[in-house]
């Protein structure tokens, strides 16, 4: 098909071999290689920023478990003063139970739905060794039920994060790199890990 030359470079077309004039298309939008190289550098800062993201949300899960720890420690010492008679209560569950007389139980329901629970990354334990010559408390722990003394931790429940926390009756809160539970007496110091601070 044949154009006047003025026409052909309106639009763009150019001369075949043979001197005949084909249409060219114009660019428009994207090529493949613009598209490969975009991708490219999107997974780039995905590569860069991901570690700094997972330690950002390990860090933010490693605060939930301290304060969390601080909050049991509190609770069981408000348990021993108003209503165990001085004694700790056994697990979480007995902290979730109001006294008579209140609506409010000694821990928030968050933390008092099992006696081992999972919360922001990490495993809540609470145990406290029943005493024989415990007295029944107000919220209906049976005689020799009551813990003189207690230990609760907060183990990390993924495998990559090296936080770990245990508390005792002592109300120090003590920190390592692999589970307290285990080690942590219900007085005194664990035999390893340092104090958090």
């Amino acid at each position: 098909m044949l154009f006047s030359s003025a026409a052909c470079h309106v639009l763009g077309d150019a001369a075949d071999p043979e001197g005949n004039f084909v249409k060219i298309r114009q660019a428009r939008g994207f090529a493949l290689i613009d598209l490969l190289f975009v991708c490219g550098i999107i997974g780039l800062l995905c590569s860069i920023a991901l570690p700094r993201l997972l330690l950002a949300k390990q860090a933010a899960g490693a605060a939930s478990a301290v304060g969390s720890i601080r909050t049991i420690t509190s609770s069981q010492l408000t348990f021993a003063l108003t209503c165990g008679n001085g004694f700790y209560a056994p697990n979480l569950t007995t902290l979730g139970v109001a006294p008579p007389g209140s609506n409010e139980a000694f821990i928030a329901p968050a933390l008092s739905q099992a006696d081992t629970l999972t919360r922001s990354g990490y495993i809540f334990r609470l145990e406290g060794t029943a005493f024989p010559g415990a007295p029944e408390t107000c919220n209906g722990v049976a005689v020799g039920e009551a813990a003189q003394s207690f230990k609760a931790a907060a183990d990390a429940a993924e495998p990559g994060n090296p936080r770990f926390f245990a508390t005792n009756s002592n109300g120090l809160i003590w920190e390592h790199s692999s589970s307290l539970w285990a080690t942590m007496p219900e007085v005194g110091e664990p035999p390893a890990g340092h104090i958090f601070r």
